[in-house]
């Protein structure tokens, strides 16, 4: 039994990793804000004998006692994370600082949840680790695209001179129960406004591309990085590519409305044309790739939705 702690516990990735790690038997430290993380997604551990939750801004150091560091705090949609843009770099960059101070001290292994924004609009298609990226650093994103990329550099710099045991996970688009229904995604975003009778909106022609990952594969990777010892950074997403257009149609299907059509609106500056990852790395090293076909996962989400809004599909 190891003692772990989760930042940003209370939001949508760190609850289901917090849930996984109960469940195999480990004591968990819940560090959150709660600027995005909600107290009904960690209701379901507050009487668990394994669980303390902790109030807590990162930005602000802290003393504790663990084996390992999953670090998760910051907003990741564009809705919060440009909401103020100074909070959000501090706590990527202060908070991380913070977190991987603490772990040299206490000699925890650290992972840092990066993401795949560090890819900026990407030149290179798939996305590989090797790739350097194309980020605009005085853009609207960019409070959350350098945010991140400062942190991987702070904790790559802790690796290399203080011998602190890291690994940097590069996570793509995620999705799954418990995604916030105001937050800006584009799953939660389409799921909410087929099942309230709303037009679906999609930003720019609907060409471009993601790539989503269902939340127990995501949860199964950042789990399976952090026991490998391996420093990163290493991709964790679905290469599995599909344009927002076609995204947007799977949805309609999925949640039989009449009500709903799908309109256009201008394409926010610097969103990316194209995202997918390469995951080759993760299949050697980690032995991981996702499982949940698309379809199966937002059927989940649509599921979680329903509950939420008290709407009932059809």
């Amino acid at each position: 039994m190891k003692t772990i702690v989760v930042s940003g516990g209370a939001g949508f990735i760190g609850s289901h990793l917090i849930e996984s790690l109960l469940s195999k038997g480990h004591c968990v430290l819940c560090l959150d804000n709660m600027f995005t993380g909600s107290k009904k997604n960690i209701e379901p551990f507050r009487n668990h004998p394994n669980f303390e939750f902790i109030r807590h801004d990162v930005v602000v150091p802290i003393l504790l006692e663990a084996d390992e560091i999953y670090h998760l705090a910051c907003p990741a949609s564009p809705v919060h994370y440009q909401n103020n843009p100074i909070k959000t770099l501090k706590t990527s960059v202060i908070g991380t600082l913070n977190l991987l101070g603490l772990a040299k001290r206490i000699k925890a292994r650290f992972l840092l949840a990066s993401t795949s924004e560090v890819y900026g609009d990407p030149e290179v298609h798939p996305q590989t680790e090797s790739y350097h990226g194309n980020v605009n650093p005085v853009g609207p994103r960019a409070c959350y695209d350098e945010g991140k990329r400062a942190a991987e550099t702070l904790t790559v710099g802790y690796r290399d001179y203080n011998n602190t045991n890291v690994g940097i996970a590069r996570i793509f688009n995620t999705y799954g129960p418990r995604m916030l229904p105001n937050d800006g995604r584009v799953v939660s975003n389409f799921i909410c406004q087929a099942l309230q009778g709303e037009d679906l909106t999609i930003y720019g022609d609907g060409s471009q591309t993601r790539s989503f990952c269902f939340i127990s594969d995501m949860v199964n990777g950042l789990t399976k990085l952090m026991e490998s010892g391996q420093p990163g950074p290493i991709n964790l997403g679905n290469p599995h590519e599909v344009t927002i257009k076609e995204l947007a149609e799977t949805i309609l299907k999925l949640i039989r409305t009449d009500k709903s059509k799908i309109v256009y609106k201008d394409l926010p500056q610097d969103d990316p044309t194209r995202r997918r990852p390469d995951i080759s790395l993760a299949k050697k090293s980690l032995n991981w790739g996702p499982k949940i076909p698309l379809e199966d996962g937002l059927k989940a989400t649509i599921a979680y939705f329903e509950e939420e809004l008290g709407i009932k599909n059809g």
